[in-house]
């Protein structure tokens, strides 16, 4: 079958007018709910404790439930909103960090579950001077349950965007 010059020049103009970002895989925008797989309710991912008097520090003990990832997450291009909990800086900012629900989780109470905690690699620093401020991040999601020295994380993030999350 020919196509006529008029013909190709026609489509090669059509294809040429669309638009860009049509072509691109936005990321799909998530919550922390979406971190628990389908079927757990959030009131079996909390665990129960113990006070460790020496630290002063309340000692969570999470069951299986905890762990559970969400499959579909696995290697998903996500955005999701979170606050900076720092683990590696430089002059130029925070360049790995775990991401969590609110302001203060890991430090001033015991930890989230890990499948409520996300750790982040950031490909660009945070400005340390925006640390208190809730932020949009996106990136690749990847399953990988690993212990810092903060808490334990069900999550890793490939940040390959970040911005403050306007309320």
């Amino acid at each position: 079958m020919k196509i006529s010059r008029r013909k190709l020049l026609a489509i090669a103009t059509a294809g040429a007018a669309l638009p860009r970002v049509a072509a691109a895989n936005p990321a799909t925008e998530i919550t922390w709910d979406d971190l628990i797989p389908p079927g757990v309710p959030y009131s079996e991912i909390i665990g129960e404790g113990v006070m460790d008097e020496v630290n002063d520090i309340w000692l969570p003990v999470f069951d299986g439930n905890a762990t559970k990832l969400n499959p579909a997450l696995d290697g998903a291009y996500i955005k999701m909103p979170g606050f900076i909990i720092p683990i590696e800086q430089t002059a130029a900012g925070v360049t790995s960090f775990i991401l969590v629900p609110y302001v203060g989780a890991c430090i001033h109470t015991p930890p989230p579950p890990p499948n409520q905690l996300v750790f982040v690699n950031a490909f660009t620093p945070w400005p340390s001077d925006n640390l208190w401020d809730a932020v949009w991040v996106t990136g690749r999601m990847q399953h990988e349950v690993q212990m810092t020295e903060v808490a334990q994380t069900g999550y890793v993030l490939e940040a390959e965007f970040m911005e403050i999350y306007v309320w």
